[in-house]
C-alpha cells in the first residue's frame, strides 16, 4: 500500500464521520472514538510488516499512542476552552489559545521525533520512516477534519 492510498483511506474514514459532526462533543468523540481502531488498521495495512517486525513495532507504537493520548487530551481541553470563550473571546484569551496551540503542535512534533528514534532502534530506519509518513498523514487528516468543524473566530 503506498502513501497516497493510506492518505486516501484516512480521508475516506474521516468523510464517513463528517456527517455526524456538529458540536464540540462530536470533535472530542472524533479524537477518542473507534477512529483509534481504524487508525490502527490503516497503520497495520500501510506498514506491511512480517511477524518478527510486528512484534518489535507494536509495543513501541503502543507507547507512542499512550503519550499521544495525553497530548490529545490537552487538545480536547483547548477545543472546549475555545468553544466556551467563542462568544466572548478577548484578546488575552485568543492570545492564550494561540500560545497553547503552538505549544501543542511543537509537542506533537517532538513526540513524533522521539518515537521515530525509538522505532528506528526497534525496526529498521526505512520502516520507522514509513511509519512517520503514515502517522503524519493520519494526523493531518484528523487535523483537517477538526479544523473544518471549528468555526472561525469572529
Amino acid at each position: 500500500m503506498n502513501f497516497k492510498k493510506v492518505t486516501l483511506a484516512a480521508l475516506m474514514l474521516l468523510a464517513l464521520a463528517a456527517p455526524v459532526m456538529a458540536s464540540t462533543n462530536d470533535l472530542v468523540e472524533l479524537m477518542r472514538s473507534d477512529l483509534r481502531t481504524n487508525k490502527r488498521a490503516i497503520v497495520t495495512k500501510a506498514m506491511q510488516m512480517d511477524e518478527a517486525s510486528s512484534a518489535k513495532f507494536w509495543p513501541v507504537y503502543s507507547e507512542y499512542e499512550t503519550e499521544l493520548t495525553k497530548l490529545n487530551d490537552q487538545r480536547v481541553t483547548m477545543i472546549k476552552d475555545y468553544a466556551a470563550a467563542y462568544n466572548s473571546m478577548t484578546d488575552e484569551s485568543a492570545k492564550d489559545l494561540i500560545k497553547r496551540g503552538f505549544k501543542l503542535q511543537e509537542s506533537r512534533t517532538s513526540l513524533l521525533k522521539k518515537y521515530v528514534g525509538k522505532m528506528s532502534k526497534a525496526v529498521d530506519v526505512k520502516t520507522a520512516a514509513r511509519w512517520a509518513q503514515v502517522e503524519h498523514a493520519l494526523d493531518s487528516a484528523i487535523d483537517l477534519q477538526i479544523a473544518s468543524e471549528l468555526p472561525l473566530l469572529q
